[in-house]
């Protein structure tokens, strides 16, 4: 039986499985935490934007902060994917998997000139620029090199994402983009300037959003704006659309991306830009429900208030629950059938903040192995050494084939590039 919004993950007799091997198997073999991940539900994920966007120019770009491990940039890569970066850091990552320049834009709202230099050598497809002084500074930086910067505009369509605060990013009060209204007036900037070459235009409003109304919301005010540029004599080649699209943690239903992309294709068409090529950038949807974070069952600990399931991982680990109060869902790898008893499940860092899930009804023994599911989205990324506890491992499965695709750290190179004071 697969469990709900987990095409590639089954529970059988014997315990969860990813793909063809169990999840006990991977934990024993490799230790924990362990993250794992299904390389079947990234590609078969891919392929649902990419059945949709079918028989028209487009680029689905990977937004690599979900995930910037290289076997995962290179399982997108194969599948034909591009790739949305934020840094010269994910810059020489896309590259380093493999990845041609050519299918790279480059996002973020705080670009360095270093950046630019790099992502200009390189050969990057555009520049999503976010600001004024930001698309002055990179024309500046391109006529330095004697070049002109392919530049796409984000805008900021203030459309309410109907998401969680923290990634929630398309309305005024966001750092992100340029506001709608200020927008025609940046484009007549940027056609004046001599190191840039206006090609697209870009908008991204949100993370983990269930519903296709936003998306049509903020796309009626981009097209609206095509429309102003047009007329401005300004025509762009693309339509970045972003990403964002959600996934089911809980009891979740946002639409597919089939369904998504093929409502926001028709409002385009019905728009008379059909022959505009289309950008994407998913995230979350790609990859966040092909992973999952295994953990150890260190102790029990029941209380007068609480019991508490303490385990090997931990915040530094997946900071997801503590930093956005998030409901994973958490499973045992292999079912006992002794009383089940409510536990908050919470891991060795020294900070109360620091548990993966509250109240869970779990028949647990210590020793055992729990799967966080939905992992496979900022967990690894956004890992850290605090306590400094090293990283975990992470595996890719492949039908019934495993591959260690991040060996664990050592507490050695954790202080590796520290030095004592001399004397």
């Amino acid at each position: 039986m697969t469990l709900p919004g987990h095409p590639f993950l089954t529970a059988r007799d014997d315990g969860l499985w990813l793909e063809g091997l169990p999840l006990l198997e991977l934990a024993r073999r490799f230790g924990t935490p362990l993250y794992a991940y299904s390389r079947n539900a990234m590609r078969a994920a891919a392929a649902s934007y990419q059945r949709a966007l079918a028989g028209r120019p487009h680029l689905l770009c990977y937004a690599m902060k979900a995930n910037s491990s290289l076997a995962v940039l290179q399982t997108f890569a194969e599948a034909g994917c591009g790739f949305d970066i934020v840094s010269g850091g994910e810059l020489q990552r896309v590259l380093a998997a493999g990845a041609p320049a050519s299918r790279i834009v480059f996002s973020g709202v705080g670009k360095t000139h270093d950046e630019m230099r790099q992502a200009l050598d390189a050969g990057v497809r555009c520049f999503n620029v976010e600001s004024e002084p930001e698309l002055a500074a990179l024309s500046e930086v391109a006529s330095s090199l004697g070049r002109r910067a392919p530049m796409s505009l984000r805008v900021n369509p203030d459309v309410d994402a109907g998401t969680h605060p923290y990634i929630s990013t398309g309305l005024k009060a966001n750092k992100f983009g340029v506001a709608h209204e200020r927008a025609l007036s940046v484009y007549r900037q940027a056609r004046e300037l001599p190191g840039i070459e206006v090609v697209g235009i870009d908008c991204h409003i949100g993370s983990q959003i269930t519903s296709a109304s936003p998306y049509l919301d903020a796309l009626d005010r981009l097209l609206d704006l095509v429309d102003a540029l047009a007329a401005d004599g300004i025509d762009l080649r693309h339509i970045d659309l972003g990403g964002g699209l959600g996934i089911t943690y809980t009891d979740e239903e946002p639409p597919s991306a089939e369904d998504l992309v093929r409502q926001m294709l028709a409002r385009i068409d019905e728009r008379g830009h059909g022959h505009r090529e289309i950008l994407l950038e998913p995230g979350r949807s790609l990859v966040g429900n092909a992973g999952v974070l295994l953990a150890s069952v260190l102790y029990l600990k029941p209380g007068e208030e609480k019991n508490f399931c303490i385990v090997d991982a931990a915040m530094n680990d997946l900071v997801r629950p503590a930093m956005y109060q998030a409901w994973m869902r958490i499973e045992p790898c292999v079912r006992r059938t002794t009383q089940a008893r409510t536990w908050d499940v919470v891991g060795p860092v020294c900070e109360s903040g620091d548990w993966l899930g509250h109240d869970r009804k779990l028949a647990v023994e210590p020793g055992d192995v729990l799967a966080v599911l939905s992992a496979g989205a900022y967990g690894m990324t956004m890992a850290s050494n605090y306590n400094t506890r090293p990283r975990a491992a992470e595996v890719m499965v492949d039908g019934d084939a495993v591959h260690l695709i991040r060996e664990r750290e050592s507490v050695a190179q954790l202080f590796a590039g520290e030095k004592l004071i001399a004397g």
